[in-house]
């Protein structure tokens, strides 16, 4: 039987374990996009590459063809979509969110948000707020995203009051607005009011003779939901893709984007993200049909994607949040470009146009899906067991996919699998030496427990 110093000495050992590895995983080379110093280089490519953050960093970024920052701002809170503006790929549109943390005219219970539609010119660095708005809440309480509807007229995501509203620009009138509540059961979704719908994406599709033409498209986050939002009948039932709590189509979704019949839809390429993939739907049948799976990719490494455009040249643009990464897969399902970054909410293509609007389908490229499954069981190299990888596997197979990327999203970024595996085996240790010692004392002291359950013999 091993004596309690024993026990101490192995359980010091053990702590001592846990924490070396949460040191040497802390000190490593870590991706950092806080400063535009830090930020990484990007291989070459043909166009200029926008990337935003809205988490650890509050970033927007662009990347020119040769791979160097060309643009870089950090003054918000948080960045969320960006699009070029039309006739003029070096003028990029945003939304972006300052958090006001102390009391004031704008803000009688802090936090609260300031949620601003700004736009930067790329060769002067000049930023331009064409839209803001003051909101009491700072969680759940920003612009995911915005589109154009002409020169004047933008309409607006907005998390805050679960609706998409159309705004003048020039004289910062409310034209038009739809409210989801109008809809969708209060019972659904997230908590009312709190996070509820939680309106992340919204797209004006002009594709003339397209079915869904003047059509605006939204995303409903918490109700796993894409609709289409005719601006004088309201919602166009039967285009709905997805229903809510049905995650073998979709589970909390993010930015999709439209693909017009002109260039092989109707599609909708989608960033799945709590399932983590990205997946692509082809409607068939028309308004009376249906639909239906046409494409999907992921490999062993994606997590929680939130934005996926489809390029002219047929590749996927994905922005991979906790896989901390932007990549280009082309039609083979091959990673041909990639960029690390800390937590990339969108990521666009400057000179494809807003949301990259030339790709086509996959089913009129013929693209090929490619599934975790695909990537195989890893090159051969020799038997290697790493403990606190195969414990932090089982940690992320066994927990939620929301609630694990609930934890990569609060911690650093170089926390993954491993270190929570670390911490966990430290936790674990420490409160069974906690544990013991309590005996111990107890038992020194002559104190003893009897068991509730007391057997007879005969």
């Amino acid at each position: 039987m091993l004596s309690r110093n024993r026990l101490r000495i192995a359980f010091v050992a053990v702590l001592l374990l846990s924490a070396g590895a949460l040191v040497a995983a802390a000190s490593s080379d870590e991706l950092s996009t806080a400063s535009e110093e830090e930020m990484p280089v990007a291989p070459e490519t043909e166009n200029h590459t926008v990337i935003t953050e809205s988490g650890r960093a509050g970033t927007i970024t662009v990347y020119g063809p040769d791979g160097e920052v060309e643009y870089y701002n950090n003054s918000r809170t948080k960045y969320f979509d960006a699009d070029p503006v039309e006739g003029d790929p070096t003028t990029v549109e945003y939304t972006a969110t300052d958090t006001i943390h102390s009391e004031g005219p704008t803000c009688n219970a802090p936090p609260c948000a300031r949620n601003v539609l700004e736009r930067v010119d790329l060769e002067t660095g000049e930023v331009e707020v064409l839209y803001e708005r003051y909101d009491h809440k700072e969680t759940a309480g920003e612009w995911h995203d915005s589109t154009r509807l002409n020169e004047t007229h933008v309409a607006i995501a907005d998390i805050v009051a679960d609706q998409v509203f159309v705004v003048n620009t020039e004289t910062e009138v409310v034209e038009w607005l739809w409210d989801a509540q109008s809809d969708f059961p209060l019972d659904g979704g997230g908590p009312y009011p709190g996070d509820w719908a939680h309106i992340n994406d919204v797209s004006y599709i002009e594709a003339e003779d397209d079915p869904n033409d003047g059509r605006i498209m939204v995303s409903l986050r918490n109700q796993d939901q894409v609709v289409f939002i005719d601006q004088d009948e309201g919602l166009v039932d039967e285009w709905t893709l997805g229903s809510e709590n049905d995650y073998d189509v979709q589970y909390e979704q993010h930015n999709p984007d439209y693909i017009p019949e002109s260039q092989g839809g109707p599609a909708v390429v989608v960033a799945d993200s709590e399932n983590g993939r990205v997946q692509e739907f082809q409607r068939e049948g028309g308004a009376d049909g249906e639909w239906n799976r046409s494409w999907q990719w992921e490999d062993d490494q994606i997590q929680w994607p939130r934005d996926a455009d489809r390029l002219p040249n047929g590749n996927t643009l994905i922005a991979d949040s906790h896989g901390n990464r932007v990549m280009e897969v082309d039609a083979s399902g091959d990673i041909v470009w990639e960029v690390g970054s800390t937590l990339p909410y969108e990521a666009e293509r400057l000179e494809t146009g807003e949301e990259s609007e030339g790709g086509q389908s996959a089913a009129e490229l013929g693209l090929e899906s490619r599934t975790e499954d695909d990537e195989g069981g890893g090159a051969g190299g020799g038997f290697e067991f790493d403990p606190l990888d195969s414990l932090g596997g089982f940690i992320e197979n066994v927990l939620p996919h929301r609630i694990y990327n609930g934890l990569l999203f609060a911690s650093p970024i170089w926390m993954g699998s491993a270190e929570f595996a670390a911490v966990g085996v430290a936790l674990l240790t420490g409160l069974t030496w906690v544990g013991l010692e309590i005996r111990w004392r107890l038992h020194d002291a002559g104190v003893r427990f009897r068991s509730p359950v007391h057997w007879r013999n005969g």
